[in-house]
């Protein structure tokens, strides 16, 4: 990826951290998910009172590409901190997360965790879910 496609999955994630809805942990993350298409889904993480019901704002996006039949991706920038912070957090993706990506995504998926445009990490699917379990362990020939 180009550093300029990354700020832009970068600035698209920060924005959808302004959708979040966390009346209760009052900790905001946006994502941007870019599909093998080019096209670009954001989501923003929504909470629960009884938690289990909360979504990441990861899957928020792959939710939403898969909701309209899209299913091959090359990345994801995710954003988070606490509301109204000026300074966000190294936020990686939760455990469920990675599972969900690991559905849709190679081993060489690009995840870029953001603190801002000019301060991120980015890692493949594989370096953050090593040893994954997916659709191959199960599907066999």
């Amino acid at each position: 990826m180009t550093n300029e496609e990354i700020r832009n999955l970068i600035e698209k994630a920060l924005d959808m951290r302004n959708y979040s809805y966390t009346p209760y942990s009052h900790y905001n993350v946006g994502a941007a998910l870019l599909a093998a298409n080019g096209k670009v889904y954001t989501g923003c993480n929504i909470e629960n009172a009884s938690f289990t019901p909360t979504n990441c704002a990861e899957r928020t996006a792959f939710f939403k590409a898969v909701s309209e039949g899209v299913k091959e991706f090359k990345a994801i920038a995710i954003c988070g901190g606490a509301e109204g912070a000026e300074v966000l957090d190294d936020c990686s993706p939760c455990g469920v997360c990675r599972q969900v990506m690991s559905e849709f995504c190679t081993d060489d998926f690009t995840v870029i965790c953001a603190k801002s445009v000019d301060d991120y990490t980015v890692s493949t699917l594989s370096e953050v879910l090593p040893f994954r379990f997916g659709p191959s362990n199960l599907i066999k020939s």
